[in-house]
């Protein structure tokens, strides 16, 4: 990889004694390009995303845009480094202000920003719901008047108006039904090649992962377990994590459908890890040096990286049937 558009190197955010994110670090290289961030609910990935944002403090670490350090910057610098790095957030509803109307909030980034002259505004609001997918008549509408994919496409509108360099997209598609989210998935696809977009996708659906990313980093407990490229990632982890999220992703032609790995317990608090590695309650794998020894995070390849002491096994076929309780397929209709 060239030098990084965006960088992110040993982050840290705490939150009192809790430790949400743990030494977390990534590349990004300019667009198109696409990094995912993927893991279960309580595994981090939107405190990183918040914190790439500062709209959490890190505690510690560097984010680094075009090599810059930004993680302490205030004032016109911040402003300047919000307007580079955008985010969309899951529900576009919490996000949209319910008395505002979708033109206006658009047109807000627009002059705070002063990116186009005053008698533009109008013009270029209209420019980016169209680019969007959404009717430019609807600019006088309140977000309560549209479709959850409208208001989604109206953020995505939103984000786009100050020209980002880096997008932050905060899983885009979980708040919307399924046919919508197909739609919400072309766009976005759409507009990374149209725009060349540089985006961090934030994710627990590996099937849009491996749609949209060239690359994926697995975390639990606020840390990355697994790192490397999506597709590599995907076919054969080096990771017992990353395999059983992967054994959970449905497939359609019953030839190819996998037993599916259920693993026992939750997530732990990131308050609570355990010694050792944090996911060996849960590890079918596991042995007593993963009980006692915290897994280094470390390079099984030049693009490939993972935090388990027995990845090269995993890798090479050499374990046995995992010992967490195995769920067949389905039976076929």
């Amino acid at each position: 990889m060239n030098a990084p558009l965006f960088e992110v190197e040993d982050l840290v955010v705490d939150f009192g004694p809790v430790r949400a994110v743990d030494g977390v670090s990534f590349r990004l290289p300019s667009g198109p390009y696409g990094l995912a961030l993927v893991g279960e609910s309580g595994s981090g990935k939107t405190t990183i995303a918040r914190a790439l944002l500062r709209l959490v403090a890190p505690t510690s670490g560097a984010i680094r845009l075009d090599g810059e350090d930004v993680s302490h910057v205030r004032g016109g610098a911040l402003r300047r480094y919000r307007r580079a790095v955008q985010i969309v957030f899951q529900d576009p509803a919490t996000t949209l202000d319910p008395r505002v109307r979708i033109g206006s909030a658009i047109a807000e980034a627009l002059r705070a920003h002063r990116l186009v002259p005053r008698e533009r505004v109008d013009g270029r609001v209209a420019e980016l719901l169209t680019e969007v997918g959404v009717d430019p008549m609807m600019v006088d509408r309140y977000p309560h008047q549209l479709s959850g994919g409208q208001r989604q496409r109206v953020a995505i509108a939103r984000a786009l108006a100050v020209e980002p360099r880096v997008l932050v997209l905060d899983e885009p598609t979980s708040a919307l039904d399924v046919t919508v989210q197909a739609r919400i998935l072309e766009l976005i696809e759409r507009l990374r090649r149209e725009r060349g977009l540089a985006y961090v996708l934030i994710s627990h659906n590996l099937a849009v992962v491996e749609r949209l990313c060239e690359e994926t980093a697995v975390l639990y407990l606020g840390r990355v377990v697994e790192h490397g490229p999506t597709e590599d990632v995907l076919a054969r982890p080096a990771h017992p994590y990353t395999l059983a999220l992967r054994s959970a992703v449905p497939a359609i032609d019953v030839a190819a459908r996998r037993s599916r790995i259920v693993l026992p317990g939750t997530v732990q608090s990131t308050g609570r890890r355990p010694d050792g590695c944090a996911f060996h309650p849960r590890c079918p794998f596991a042995t007593d040096r993963s009980r006692a020894e915290v897994p280094a995070l470390r390079s099984l390849s030049d693009d490939r990286s993972a935090a388990c002491h027995r990845a090269e096994e995993l890798l090479a076929g050499d374990l046995g049937p995992p010992g967490a309780e195995i769920e067949p397929p389905p039976p076929r209709p």
